[in-house]
């Protein structure tokens, strides 16, 4: 009907355009309608449309992106860049890392690299050479090189945003020269990476003096089959199916496996990729906090610039179940506890204290009263959580399934448990929903070649990707080798997925398959360790072109498997400990040692 009225007045469409536009119309959901919008006003805004644009003057030169991602967040946000510049009329190319030569950036103008970093400061697996080389100098002297660098981190870590740092003075000491100051973002990076890539697009733009019209990719056409419209800012709110507990009643883990409904939502996943999961914290935690800091549950504060009771913040907005070195900062001040003043000024002490301290626990440690835009001011936005997928779509369709180990502990006696993974297992009920969306993660892929042997390592929760690889490869009749590599405290009450993997074996799926249940015997019992008992048959798979997988535990596990890789390399492979190291890096450089940690 609004249609028709517009056409009855000054519209520039015709009667015929107004009837299509209004059969689309009916056929679409709010959240399309958005979407639809927001595409037509970006044609709207290229001279041309989506017809090729008229000749132009050439720009001085273009933009070069560089990503190195871990997750797939570093892509996102160069995707966003190219998008922006493209938008602006810059010229501009976009490469992963690992298909970028560095002897490359001689003959470049402009550079943007957004990085992400890995492990302990390492740069991510698809970087390592590129950053090997750019640090050993070998891209030369880059004198007419501008440069622009994003780093994405998380600052509870030790080396927060270190290869963005790393790149940054490794470009500067080759003679480049910064466009604009290095950010360095936390979790909750969107509006500073929005501000950010504005500012820089802008510089570049006005540099390359180019023309609005000139180089600007061809939009996509709706009708080139379906694409998903949801994503990390617009996700779609699935049905949970499933929660079922798969530890034992005696075990010491609450590990559950969930199904989760996508039918509708067209999205599609790959296994090695992550499931997105936004979350709602728990009503009673923020009843608490609000009594702490002696606010009323209904002061009204801002977010996003619209006016919300600061209970509803609370819940659905902001980090509560993590603590985080910007809040102690921040509340250092607030509050003016001289503990927390100290804990500031030891970065090692400060990080420790956080990772076993949530927002509730800091703040009845120090109470002090709070205005609502004060304890908003030190709290960060909420982020989702990532989980690995522990299904395929070849085998579960559409649905999605997850491996979550639900985070509980005690805090001076009183209860505590993780933001996500409470909600999931003991706040939604099944039927329910959840806000989620998938999150690509090219690094942790099967091989192209299904005759290619894997051998995957993934102890407790980290078995997830390894289920969804064998769906994958049972649903493609693979003929690889699989071999796998599980640990948890106790065979009776840790054995997750049990008869999945006895049936893989029994039908000759999983050729291989090596336990580590490390509380079952007096001395502890690991998968590096399993792993070194192994050492020669693994490193004769490895010399027939194995891909070696590791999920799990970033802080010991993850660290203990690659030192027990290098000494069986070392050992059977006859290298000294420098040429084993080479050898594993040789790995990771050609994508068949690939590790989804954390």
């Amino acid at each position: 009907m609004l249609l028709k009225e517009l056409a009855a007045s000054a519209s520039p469409l015709n009667e015929q355009q107004v009837h299509k536009l209004t059969q689309v119309a009916a056929e679409l959901s709010a959240t399309q309608l958005a979407w639809v919008s927001g595409y037509f006003y970006g044609i709207s805004q290229q001279p041309s449309g989506i017809a090729a644009p008229a000749a132009a003057a050439q720009p001085a030169g273009k933009l070069t992106i560089i990503y190195a991602s871990q997750t797939g967040n570093a892509k996102g946000l160069a995707e966003s860049l190219k998008a922006q510049a493209q938008a602006a009329g810059v010229a501009v190319e976009l490469f992963n890392a690992a298909d970028y030569k560095v002897k490359q950036l001689k003959k470049e103008t402009h550079v943007l690299i957004v990085a992400s970093t890995n492990g302990e400061g390492e740069a991510p697996d698809d970087a390592i050479e590129f950053h090997k080389q750019l640090k050993a100098g070998k891209a030369g002297k880059l004198d007419g090189l501008h440069y622009g660098v994003l780093g994405l981190g998380d600052s509870s870590y030790e080396f927060f945003c270190q290869t963005g740092k790393d790149f940054d003075e490794y470009l500067q000491k080759a003679g480049a020269t910064s466009l604009l100051g290095r950010l360095d973002c936390d979790v909750d990076y969107d509006a500073a990476a929005e501000s950010w890539s504005q500012s820089v697009v802008a510089l570049v733009q006005d540099a390359l003096q180019a023309d609005a019209a000139n180089d600007v990719a061809p939009v996509v056409p709706l009708t080139q089959g379906a694409v998903s419209l949801y994503n990390k800012k617009n996700p779609f709110a699935a049905e949970l199916v499933t929660n079922q507990k798969i530890t034992g009643r005696d075990s010491d883990k609450d590990i559950r496996h969930f199904e989760i409904s996508l039918d509708g939502s067209d999205l599609s996943y790959q296994p090695g990729d992550a499931l997105g999961v936004w979350f709602s914290n728990d009503e009673k935690l923020v009843d608490t906090l609000l009594a702490l800091v002696e606010l009323a549950p209904e002061t009204s504060v801002k977010v996003d610039n619209e006016p919300v009771g600061i209970r509803e913040a609370l819940i659905n907005h902001y980090e509560l179940t993590q603590g985080y070195v910007g809040f102690v900062q921040a509340y250092a001040e607030l509050s003016g506890s001289d503990k927390l003043k100290a804990l500031v000024e030891d970065k090692a002490a400060l990080r420790e204290y956080c990772a076993s301290h949530q927002i509730l626990d800091i703040v009845r440690e120090q109470p002090a009263g709070l205005t609502a835009e004060q304890l908003q001011g030190a709290l960060r936005r909420l982020t989702p959580r990532l989980y690995s997928i522990a299904s395929a779509q070849a085998e579960v369709e559409d649905e999605v399934h997850l491996t979550v180990g639900v985070v509980r502990f005690e805090q001076d006696g009183e209860p505590r448990s993780g933001g996500a993974s409470s909600f999931l297992s003991d706040r939604l009920q099944e039927g329910g929903q959840v806000r989620v969306f998938v999150e690509h993660n090219d690094n942790f892929r099967l091989p192209a070649n299904d005759e290619t042997p894997v051998i995957m390592v993934g102890p407790g929760t980290g078995i997830a990707p390894f289920r969804a690889f064998m769906q994958q490869r049972e649903a493609q009749d693979a003929t690889g080798q699989n071999w796998l590599f599980f640990g948890n405290p106790h065979f009776t009450q840790d054995f997750l997925y049990q008869t999945e993997w006895q049936r893989y074996v029994k039908s000759g799926l999983l050729n291989k398959i090596s336990l580590a249940f490390s509380r079952d015997q007096q001395e502890k019992v690991y998968v590096q360790h399993k792993l070194r008992e192994q050492g020669a048959e693994v490193y004769a798979w490895l010399e027939q072109g194995a891909h070696f997988y590791v999920c799990g535990d970033a802080n010991k596990m993850a660290k203990d498997v690659h030192e027990a890789l290098i000494e069986l390399v070392a050992e059977h492979g006859g290298r000294s400990r420098e040429q084993a190291e080479e050898y594993v890096d040789a790995l990771r450089s050609a994508k068949r040692y690939q590790r989804d940690v954390y």
